[in-house]
């Protein structure tokens, strides 16, 4: 079964909900798996639980079938984020236009071309697409 997994804040910020959107889309067309994922960061952690992540998304978007809630705990949302994809075996990741923009500045430091998109299909061989808020 295909797997979609999309990163959101909490609470649901414009753009979280923009990306869930989407995700929520490809899902439902791919018959996917949907996961949707919280970074609480140890440093500046609010407690966050998978119960108020997944009423949050249902308030705004009804209940989501085969959808699964993931609260992880980290120091960097990045690196939180790319162990759960590979742990998930995500087939898509959907991130919003900001949260790709602090990808391409952490991969800057790194290499010359910080192409999120291609960074993350070659290491984890997954198909990534960018939301924009505005949309």
């Amino acid at each position: 079964m295909t797997r979609v997994v999309v990163p959101v804040r909490y609470p649901l910020s414009k753009h979280s909900r923009a990306t869930l959107s989407e995700a929520t889309r490809i899902a439902e067309e791919r018959e996917a798996e949907l996961t949707v994922l919280h970074v609480d960061l140890y440093q500046e952690s609010h407690g966050v639980t998978r119960a108020e992540l997944k009423r949050a998304v249902e308030s705004v978007f009804g209940p989501l079938e085969r959808t699964r809630y993931v609260v992880r705990r980290g120091f960097l949302v990045e690196e939180t984020i790319l162990e759960e994809i590979a742990a998930d075996d995500a087939d898509v990741v959907v991130l919003g236009s900001k949260q790709a923009s602090r990808w391409r500045t952490m991969l800057r430091r790194f290499l010359d071309d910080p192409d999120i998109e291609t960074y993350l299909r070659q290491k984890l061989d997954c198909t990534v697409i960018t939301v924009r808020a505005d949309r």
